[in-house]
């Protein structure tokens, strides 16, 4: 046999060569063979006193090694059989991988020529079969081992390039499809911020068209007292946002707003800066036209009817065109002079770097920015808020609640439920109002309940 070199052969003959190397000199030792200087020399049993017993000795050695000899081609060539065996094995994979990966997207050439690959190695695959039924061991099994670990390598390698490409085409796919539901949300956001405008502007206040002075009902003004609280809701939301864009402090701001008010969430401060907004906006709700109109001397029985018909004639109208088109009316004069009170001189440079908006609201002009026409949306929801509670008779009345106050199912709803649901709260404690969010209203024996958020904490100060 030729010799292997150590750097050639793989780690399971390293292994197999060692064990033999091991046997060896075992089974020389039990024959009779011992070294001696580097010579191996026959070391007799008995006493031997002719050449016919060494003759014998060396012939019993010559058998040994060739039966370790005939052992060690036996081992190598089911080793060569075994390597060839899944060499084809990792072939077929790769095949079947091509095979799948030509079908998406549909390449005949690629199916057929991985279809061919599989064809062929099934037949290899059956000649290794015949080979080891009829024993046909093959002359060069070092070598041949060697091969086939080369084309494993080379299958399982290109399965990997396989699966790599398909693993990337997914991924472009992937890519695709975000990109598609990407523009498919976006897409939904605008029908979804079209569907809510047209909600408010006509489906929200379905109910109040056609409607008649001798109809109001509480109904009437629970649905447009939801609707001015949205509008509220938004300009809140942007008023935030301003703050967090020109780095405010948010937490001092809602400090200074309501002082020692420990919020069970982050997000609660909001809450807050909803309560400052309705304060300033429903200011002096129960004076006839917010105590504007200081000549207003009409009789209750025509109290009613023209508190009724201004609403009417202000609910349908763009609050835009009409504050263009009468900038000196007494809505007019109710935004200019609560976008006064509301957005401070600080808070309006902070936010857009100058005081034009507030000269031009000064001036009796209305500034084209979306924070003054969010504003403005709110301002004019307040006002026909108002004016409708006037139409009843008697005319809805506003309350609030004080902080510190137990909390009332009948007068009271809370804008969070984790007061209720804390467990780090002793027995004995109970919800106590901070701060009225939205103001409540009376609408004869009607009770629309104020909104209020709730804490456990500093109750004794505040008794």
């Amino acid at each position: 046999m030729e010799s292997v070199k150590p750097s050639a052969v793989n780690p399971s003959k390293s292994k197999l060569a060692r064990t033999f190397a091991k046997v060896l000199p075992l089974r020389v030792l039990a024959a009779g063979v011992a070294p001696d200087d580097g010579v191996q020399k026959i070391m007799p049993q008995g006493k031997v006193k002719d050449g016919q017993g060494a003759n014998k000795t060396t012939k019993s050695v010559s058998q040994t090694f060739n039966k370790l000899d005939e052992e060690l081609e036996r081992r190598l060539a089911a080793e060569a059989l075994v390597a060839k065996l899944f060499a084809i094995i990792s072939a077929v994979k790769a095949a079947y991988a091509q095979l799948q990966y030509a079908q998406s997207p549909y390449d005949a050439d690629g199916i057929q020529a991985a279809d061919q690959l599989i064809v062929s190695e099934l037949k290899a695959l059956s000649e290794l079969k015949q080979c080891f039924v009829k024993k046909q061991y093959d002359p060069s099994p070092e070598h041949t081992i060697l091969l086939a670990e080369i084309q494993e390598q080379r299958s399982l390698l290109k399965t990997f390039e396989i699966m790599g490409r398909k693993l990337e085409s997914q991924l472009k796919l992937k890519e695709s499809e975000v990109i598609f539901l990407k523009e498919k949300l976006e897409e939904t956001n605008k029908q979804n911020k079209l569907l809510d405008k047209r909600l408010n502007q006509s489906g929200q206040l379905s109910v109040l068209e056609n409607l008649h002075i001798s109809g109001l009902s509480p109904s009437h003004f629970i649905t447009f007292l939801q609707y001015a609280v949205k509008s509220m809701h938004g300009f809140v939301r942007l008023m935030i946002d301003e703050m967090k864009s020109a780095d405010w402090d948010t937490d001092a701001a809602a400090g200074s707003i309501e002082h020692g008010v420990v919020y069970w969430k982050a997000d609660d401060k909001c809450f807050t800066f909803q309560s400052f907004v309705c304060r300033e906006m429903f200011s002096d709700f129960h004076c006839p036209f917010f105590s504007l109109q200081s000549d207003f001397f009409l009789e209750k029985k025509n109290q009613r009817q023209v508190f009724f018909e201004r609403f009417m004639e202000l609910k349908s109208i763009k609050v835009k065109e009409y504050l263009t088109k009468k900038p000196r009316s007494t809505f007019a004069k109710f935004c200019r002079t609560r976008y006064l009170r509301l957005v401070h001189p600080k808070m309006e440079a902070s936010f857009f770097g100058d005081l034009n908006v507030r000269n031009k609201v000064t001036s009796h002009e209305f500034p084209d920015s979306s924070f003054f026409a969010s504003f403005a949306e709110m301002a004019r929801r307040v006002w026909l808020l108002h004016c409708l509670a006037f139409a009843f008779e008697p005319e809805a009345s506003i309350f609030q609640v004080t902080k510190g106050c137990r909390f009332s199912e009948v007068f009271m709803e809370s804008v969070t439920d984790d007061a209720f649901l804390s467990t780090n709260i002793p027995l004995e404690s109970e919800p106590r109002v901070a701060f009225t969010v939205v103001p409540g209203f009376r609408i004869g024996k009607t009770i629309i309940q104020c909104q209020v958020y709730l804490s456990h904490i500093h109750l004794k100060a505040n008794h």
